[in-house]
């Protein structure tokens, strides 16, 4: 199954026979004070340095996170998407809980954007798929409902299987729902990570969608997180992980040997391109 995401004319194709695309996660404000007093101050250069920067280590897709306390995100998120649009040709995946928000973007967005994300409670599906629908976005569809996060994986694939059965009623195409089987930190609940495995590959296996993963939510709290991240993501791909959100400068190297060990990289040329290009950094 492929899901198509634009920028203003570059296209990029999710695809679930792979290779995986990287959803570059840097453009957040979360402890990143640098950012957050940049955007207020409504100076986007550091913005675009941060686009930049994960453009160069091989990111497809750019999350566009503006949240921060206080903040105006029905006018922050449009003007972050006109610069970012302006400057570079990839497609945007809008980070924000306020639909508002995201609807606001979408309307001057030049591209096809990814919601990041919808969930299976009702009140983000009825303020989120008409959007998605108008607008054309394809969705993230987070496995958690108004009972919550379940740790069981089969309760996981039954919230996913009801987000993609409401998307598709209410008019959007069945390939243009990504699953995040959702990933959480292993330090809280040793099984966190074995669920999402689990899920993740109930997912592959029972709806053949896209799937997404917000890598290093998993080693929050603890030390070595690179090494932890690198080694989820290497198990998460085999089980079916198409697009993961992360940090392009950290995790590429290892997606890229991943994709050559299952054999998705003829002659282990992007791995080449990849290693020797982040070695000149």
């Amino acid at each position: 199954m492929q899901t198509v995401l634009k920028g203003k004319t570059k296209e990029v194709i999710i695809n679930t026979e792979g290779p995986v695309v990287i959803i570059g996660e840097s453009i957040n404000p979360t402890r990143r004070k640098k950012l957050v007093s940049s955007l207020e101050e409504r100076n986007f250069e550091y913005l675009l340095e941060l686009a930049a920067s994960q453009i160069k280590a091989y990111a497809d897709v750019l999350d566009v996170n503006v949240g921060y306390p206080g903040v105006d995100d029905e006018k922050l998120m449009p003007e972050v998407v006109n610069v970012l649009e302006d400057n570079f040709d990839i497609p945007l995946s809008l980070d924000s809980p306020n639909p508002k928000a995201i609807e606001a973007a979408l309307k001057v967005s030049k591209g096809k954007c990814l919601i990041n994300s919808v969930n299976g409670e009702e009140r983000s599906l009825n303020a989120l798929l008409p959007v998605a629908k108008e607008y054309g976005a394809a969705i993230i569809g987070l496995v958690m409902d108004d009972d919550g996060i379940t740790h069981e994986p089969e309760k996981r694939l039954a919230i996913a299987e009801k987000i993609l059965n409401r998307a598709v009623q209410a008019g959007i195409k069945q390939e243009d729902v990504i699953i995040d089987p959702m990933a959480m930190a292993v330090s809280a609940d040793p099984i966190a990570c074995l669920v999402t495995l689990k899920t993740t590959k109930l997912v592959h296996d029972k709806l053949g969608q896209n799937i997404t993963l917000g890598v290093s939510n998993i080693s929050f709290g603890l030390p070595g997180r690179e090494s932890l991240n690198a080694a989820f993501i290497a198990l998460a791909i085999g089980a079916g992980l198409t697009c993961p959100i992360a940090n392009p400068e950290k995790i590429t190297s290892v997606i890229r040997a991943t994709d050559l060990v299952l054999g998705r990289d003829d002659y282990a040329i992007r791995f080449i391109e990849a290693a020797q290009s982040l070695l000149k950094q």
